[in-house]
């Protein structure tokens, strides 16, 4: 379902766009203007099988959310290739892929759309999207007005129930209360008993361990290990445990 070969995503600092047009044209002139690289991601490769649920580990600034981001389509790899195969879902940041001032009915039905769903599938779905995101009583309410909380229960609630191929997490089942915690946890044990493969990045080594059957450990932008969940797990562990 996908496979990563030696990716490597790369950011450039220090551009013109920093220090105004004028002063770049004259540093460019004196041989003054410099820029500099920044290797968010470095060499990673791994393949997941349709049904894997992979965990990406790593302490901030590792790479975890900018490798979900070219997973996703939305940035390019500057070294290295990616092959996705099926219908992806990415739920990377709660925001994207809302309108503020539409209520949440319609832009559950926007989402849906961006997502590739038709009008009649996301009309015969509708009702449990909203019933697990517990927002009957929100359903006419300006997005903008919802709590965080709340914008990530629909966001979730409609990546999860429109039935993906490929469904990539970054980091949202650590929002919400602890009975919303339990049952997106359930609803993900049904998505991979359904086959769909999913990424996952979260701070919770346990619930990663539980969750996973399959682990990537980034450290600043390097892969660390990857494989089965409880060994790589384990090894993530005693390097936090040693810092």
């Amino acid at each position: 379902m996908i496979v990563c070969n030696d990716v490597a995503i790369r950011y450039i600092t220090g551009d013109f766009r920093n220090i105004g047009f004028k002063d770049y044209v004259i540093k460019k002139i004196k041989g003054q203007y410099q820029v500099q690289e920044f290797w968010a991601v470095d060499g990673v490769s791994f393949s997941l099988e349709k049904g894997d649920f992979l965990g990406i580990v790593g302490t901030n600034g590792s790479g975890k959310s900018t490798l979900l981001k070219s997973i996703a389509g939305t940035l390019h790899p500057t070294r290295g290739t990616i092959s996705v195969g099926g219908n992806v879902a990415a739920l990377l940041e709660l925001g994207v892929g809302f309108d503020a001032d539409m209520t949440v009915r319609e832009n559950t039905f926007l989402r849906g759309a961006l997502l590739g769903y038709t009008k009649k599938f996301m009309t015969d779905t509708y009702d449990d999207i909203i019933a697990f995101a517990d927002l009957e009583e929100f359903q006419d309410r300006a997005f903008k007005l919802l709590s965080s909380g709340m914008k990530s229960r629909l966001a979730f609630s409609i990546a999860s129930l429109v039935r993906p191929d490929i469904l990539i997490l970054d980091e949202v089942l650590s929002v919400g209360d602890g009975a919303f915690h339990k049952k997106s946890e359930a609803k993900m044990k049904e998505i991979i008993n359904s086959g769909a493969t999913t990424i996952f990045v979260g701070h919770s080594i346990e619930q990663i361990r539980t969750m996973c059957n399959k682990v990537l450990w980034l450290n600043k932008g390097q892969q660390m290990a990857f494989g089965e969940a409880n060994e790589v797990c384990g090894q993530y562990q005693a390097f936090l445990d040693s810092k």
